[in-house]
């Protein structure tokens, strides 16, 4: 049971180290509202996710006020929408106006994002998967709250190249389609290699089809606090250090632990996981980079940072499994350039770049996030940088996940401004050697041999 000397407990870490809930995550099986009439199919899924979801943000509302946690977001997620609009849908037209109704019916609970715009092709392509995938651009210029997220491989079946392929494509288009915007389509945009059913974080978000009909996850955050602790153990050994960031990760997560248990008795709905992810934010002390640099690196990127990195993420999950039974999704530590104000900043000083970002993702919790390219990169670069990602996920058996924002009219050393969570974000060079003759060839990547474990 969770007490309330631990809730006092956390009053300094919310004051004046930015610990909140980042997210309250309801998930939304669709799967009851499959029809083949387009219409039908609209209105049903309208209906289910207000009938669901029109209490969620209202609940959190009075949870964040009666115990004095921040809770940041509300958000929902759906069933991979492929899976839902196959009957109905016979062109990317149709998809987007899917997209529509749940923007709508994200505008109208009033939540801040709506997951699950999705398709699941690690293994090839349905003729719904393709047309969802196609409609992408579109749907994310047409709408605010929807994200989206295309699953391109996985340990147990390989990477689908053709898939890759398409989504070099499909991301530049989306940055033209919204270029006046700064491109920002394609930070609702993300490709995944092993995404887990029960992500609670955007973009990535959706509902997974071995979930219950519906589920609440919590995503926890708070760099800043265990930047905080670390400060205190400056200097020490390993283990100080390792000992210093489970115990925090762990007075963390209790924190989502009460959270999650106050939203499920109030809404009726059944709790599923808590992700405890170093999510960083745009303000000055919330930076997964800044604790890197506290651990003793000058720049996160210079040399030792990936190993520090794998030793914060371990942490960070053996602190937060002992704080609750059910830790899931992602948890980790994230490294999104524009969300974080010290990864910014060491762009800007040179020491961090996309090949040392792609090698910090084979020990974070995610992958390459975030991150502002110049808006002429071709398709095939693209697709190269998502397949090396993919790669990398697959074969360590680890999520991994690409969100590229090719700045349509941008260049090297210009600056992308979208607000909000999402920051600002610097645009980073792109290794300029093709790659066509590799990524045009069709079919799929293979299972790694360690996958043939039945």
């Amino acid at each position: 049971m969770i007490n309330f000397s631990e809730v006092r407990q956390t009053n300094e870490m919310i004051e004046k180290e930015n610990l909140d809930v980042r997210t309250i995550t309801m998930g939304i099986s669709l799967m009851d509202c499959i029809d083949s009439d387009l219409q039908v199919l609209g209105q049903k899924i309208y209906d289910k996710i207000y009938s669901s979801a029109e209490n969620l943000v209202r609940v959190g509302e009075e949870i964040s006020r009666d115990y004095g946690i921040p809770i940041v977001n509300k958000r929902i997620s759906v069933t991979p929408v492929a899976l839902v609009g196959g009957s109905a849908c016979s062109s990317p037209e149709d998809f987007a106006r899917i997209a529509q109704v749940l923007d709508k019916a994200a505008h109208d609970v009033g939540v801040n994002f709506l997951g699950g715009y999705s398709a699941l092709v690690s293994k090839g392509m349905t003729k719904a998967d393709r047309l969802l995938i196609e409609s992408i651009p579109l749907a994310l210029s047409q709408t605010e709250l929807v994200c989206s997220s295309v699953n391109v491989g996985s340990t147990k079946t390989g990477i689908d190249m053709d898939a890759v392929r398409l989504m070099g494509s499909i991301i530049k288009k989306t940055a033209e389609l919204t270029a006046d915007r700064g491109s920002i389509g394609c930070a609702k945009l993300v490709v995944f290699c092993n995404a887990p059913d029960d992500n609670p974080f955007m973009a990535g978000a959706f509902h997974g089809v071995t979930e219950a009909d519906r589920i609440l996850n919590i995503g926890v955050s708070g760099p800043g606090v265990v930047k905080k602790a670390l400060e205190s153990v400056r200097g020490a050994d390993f283990e100080t250090l390792c000992e210093t960031v489970k115990k925090t990760a762990f007075k963390v997560t209790r924190v989502g632990q009460l959270v999650a248990r106050e939203a499920s008795e109030r809404l009726g709905v059944p709790f599923g996981i808590i992700d405890l992810s170093l999510a960083p934010t745009p303000a000055v002390g919330d930076s997964v980079a800044d604790i890197l640099c506290e651990m003793g690196l000058e720049y996160a990127g210079a040399p030792g940072t990936t190993a520090a990195l794998a030793l914060l993420n371990d942490q960070v999950k053996k602190g937060g499994v002992m704080a609750s039974s059910y830790v899931g999704g992602l948890s980790g530590a994230f490294i999104p350039v524009s969300e974080d104000q010290g990864m910014i900043g060491a762009v800007d000083a040179g020491c961090l770049t996309l090949e040392k970002l792609e090698a910090m993702t084979s020990v974070c919790s995610v992958g390459l996030d975030m991150i502002a390219i110049p808006g002429d990169t071709k398709d095939t670069t693209i697709a190269g940088i998502i397949a090396d990602e993919m790669a990398i996920g697959m074969i360590n058996q680890k999520t991994t996940a690409v969100r590229l924002i090719p700045a349509a009219g941008k260049k090297v050393g210009d600056r992308v401004e979208f607000g909000g969570l999402l920051g600002c974000a610097p645009v980073m060079p792109v290794n300029g050697y093709g790659c066509d003759g590799f990524v045009n060839r069709t079919g799929r990547i293979p299972a790694p041999l360690h996958s043939f474990k039945n």
